[in-house]
């Protein structure tokens, strides 16, 4: 019997560096986070949702870039 440690994906993206929060569709939050099924962010990113971003919480600069364009 062997033990594996795998790091969860958001936190090894290397262009956004760790505890990055990603921008996604909102309807597919909750899903993610009670099924356990991969939500693809803005910037392309996928992964599981298993946190909760708080106010101030960095963004990853892709998926704000991205965001903001949406505005115009």
């Amino acid at each position: 019997m062997s033990t594996q440690i795998l790091e969860s994906p958001e936190l090894k993206d290397a262009d956004t560096g760790p505890e990055m929060f990603h921008y996604v569709r909102k309807e597919k939050i909750a899903e993610s986070a009670v099924m356990g099924t991969f939500v693809v962010a803005l910037c392309g990113e996928t992964f599981p949702v298993t946190k909760t971003p708080k106010p101030g919480s960095p963004v990853c600069p892709k998926c704000k870039e991205i965001f903001d364009s949406y505005k115009e």
